[in-house]
């Protein structure tokens, strides 16, 4: 996982993101799931008027640069990655439309 602050490209996709958020729920085709990553536009940031991004580790093409992670982190993402395990009967992966329109 990356941590938050991450600034990635996508899958033919040409605009920077910065990783905001990890593991957030939200509602798809009337069903909760969840993404591995919201982000807004690198470098303008989050515009409270436009869409927050919402995909999966299997979309980032390109790691531009990686956040700050310290030991807090790394046990984020452990548990993230137990979190995933434990609920993988309860909620779904969300899924990108196609890798030009993410959520």
């Amino acid at each position: 996982m990356l941590p938050i602050g991450s600034v990635v490209t996508l899958v033919n996709g040409s605009q920077k993101l910065m990783i905001l958020n990890i593991g957030q729920i939200i509602k798809q085709n009337e069903k909760d799931v969840y993404f591995d990553y919201s982000a807004a536009p690198y470098p303008v940031g989050l515009d409270t008027q436009e869409q927050v991004y919402y995909f999966n580790r299997d979309n980032v093409s390109e790691v531009v640069f990686q956040g700050f992670q310290d030991e807090d982190g790394k046990h984020f993402g452990d548990l993230y990655e137990q979190w995933i395990e434990e609920t993988k009967d309860e909620i779904q992966r969300g899924k990108v439309k196609n890798d030009t329109d993410i959520f």
